[in-house]
């Protein structure tokens, strides 16, 4: 488990916590004691999250109907 001071922890701490594994620990001291210990969460969720769109967008029923500026090239 590494161990840090509380200067660095202080200086460094969202680079320290960007370099732990989920589920990790490290040791802040202060001068020479261990002081605190902070553990990197699991993650629980993510940032994106699958969904519908149902209710959320509106087609036209005559979406997919050809453009009548296109008549001559659909006969």
């Amino acid at each position: 488990m590494p161990t840090v001071t509380i200067e660095e922890a202080q200086a460094q701490l969202p680079e320290l916590l960007e370099k732990l594994q989920p589920g990790e620990e490290i040791t802040i001291t202060d001068h020479g004691q261990p002081l605190a210990q902070v553990k990197k969460a699991e993650r629980t969720s993510w940032p994106c999250k699958a969904g519908s769109a149902r209710g959320k967008i509106y087609l036209a029923p005559d979406f997919d109907a050809p453009l009548e500026e296109f008549q001559e090239y659909m006969e």
